[in-house]
């Protein structure tokens, strides 16, 4: 057994602990580095004080230790909410979709016994005890099955589930305290949404239940290879899997552009099948989450924790919206987006224009004609100057319904991968097929 990794803390109040000497050093460090800016003359800004190198590491750095949901609300506020939360923020919990360090073997071989029973190596002629990979929740580890089929095994870390709720609260409060979420927001609907997240994520019966579902609804597709789910060594806390290589799908940057093309092509050609075929999307837009086959030029898909059903209303919704954003039609454009769930609150005329414009601006790909150059447009820079200014300026605070700030994830997620890969798609051509269904 490999014997190294930190030990996860697994009891409400050590985990509680750390969160409260978290904040108590941070702060410390604020009024010390604050003290010697005053003796130099200096009057410096409590922002100024709070992101220094040194506090930016110890927020991320223990954060990433407590690991589940306090690590994994980070990357929801990084990803979601970067038009609520200020950029310093963001960068500060964009470190945690960094690979933890793994859990002990002790530990580990303690949660496969209590999962599988003391004879849990009876289901395995090897396992692996070093993980091949690590998320917010759980790790990965290599195995191989009785009948010597290759495995992926996905192990939970301990006290994740009875620590959810309790952890994203200590999160929200920690970077609310700190200051680090403006005193305006209320993001109390964006913990709640969190916690039931993280609840299902942390449920891998329900995980192996999504995959299933969603390889049957691309089973005549070749194009994407998806893991199968070995029932019979699947509980709660351990998901396995057979094994799919690939290379990272981030690698194909070295690619030509054909290739780089053609793997964009396929995952916007998917996400457009999610949203109005499926009506289910796999809303974690984390790259590690895709692979790319060279041998086949298929895009493997992995991890379906965060996976998500749509309704047929929210569904149509977005087909609206989008045919809208077409015919420049802002009535259309609007009956679309109440159909999702916005303007549920009081609103100005300014504000909805703006939020008319940022949908526009959102659907740039979509109005091009022909091949979309990802590489050359800084897209996702100006949605995300688009959405702090409609919030700063705006004056709009309200959070999005909860189905689109997920799936609006996912997008732009996948403009960002389309982006790193310089990949040119005519993304127009792929929606046409859903213009008039």
């Amino acid at each position: 057994m490999v014997n190294d990794g930190k030990k996860v803390p697994t009891h409400r109040l050590s985990r509680f602990g750390k969160m409260a000497s978290l904040a108590t050093r941070v702060t410390g460090a604020m009024v010390t580095e604050g003290a010697k800016q005053i003796v130099k003359g200096k009057r410096p800004r409590t922002r100024d004080l709070l992101l220094t190198p040194a506090n930016a590491k110890r927020l991320a750095d223990q954060l990433a230790h407590l690991r589940g949901a306090a690590m994994k609300m980070g990357q929801l506020l990084s990803m979601d909410a970067g038009d609520m939360i200020s950029p310093e923020l963001a960068d500060i919990l964009a470190r945690l979709r960094s690979d933890a360090s793994p859990m002990p073997a002790k530990q580990l071989a303690g949660v496969l016994v209590k999962e599988l029973g003391s004879d849990w190596k009876q289901n395995f002629v090897e396992f692996n005890f070093k993980p091949i990979a690590s998320a917010s929740i759980g790790q990965v580890h290599q195995a191989h099955a009785d009948d010597g089929t290759k495995l992926a095994i996905k192990v939970q870390y301990p006290g994740i589930k009875n620590s959810i709720d309790s952890d994203v609260d200590n999160v929200g409060t920690l970077l609310n305290v700190i200051g680090l979420i403006p005193k305006v927001v209320d993001y109390r609907g964006l913990l709640d949404e969190a916690k039931r997240q993280l609840h299902d994520e942390a449920n891998y019966i329900h995980e192996a239940d999504l995959l299933t579902r969603y390889r049957r609804l691309l089973s005549d597709d070749s194009r994407f290879i998806i893991p199968e789910v070995r029932h019979e060594i699947t509980t709660d806390s351990v998901l396995a899997m057979t094994y799919v290589s690939g290379v990272a799908i981030e690698s194909l940057i070295s690619a030509d552009q054909n290739t780089r093309n053609r793997a964009m092509s396929l995952l916007l050609e998917l996400l457009f099948k999610e949203i109005f075929e499926f009506r289910l999307v796999q809303t974690d837009p984390n790259f590690a989450n895709y692979l790319y086959d060279e041998s086949l030029g298929n895009i493997v898909l992995l991890d379906f924790g965060a996976t998500r059903s749509y309704s047929k209303r929210i569904s149509e919704g977005y087909r609206q919206a989008f045919r809208a954003v077409l015919k420049s039609d802002n009535c259309q454009l609007n009956e679309g987006l109440e159909q999702i769930g916005f303007f549920s609150e009081a609103i100005i005329a300014e504000q909805k224009q703006a939020i008319f414009d940022l949908v526009t601006l959102a659907c740039e790909p979509l109005l091009h004609k022909g091949r979309y150059d990802f590489g050359q447009s800084n897209l996702s820079q100006r949605l995300s100057e688009a959405g702090t200014i409609l919030s700063m300026d705006k004056g709009y605070w309200h959070t999005p319904p909860a189905d689109a700030l997920f799936l609006h994830r996912k997008i732009g997620g996948m403009y960002l991968l389309a982006a790193r890969l310089k990949a040119q798609v005519d993304v127009g051509r792929l929606f046409e097929r859903y213009v008039h269904h």
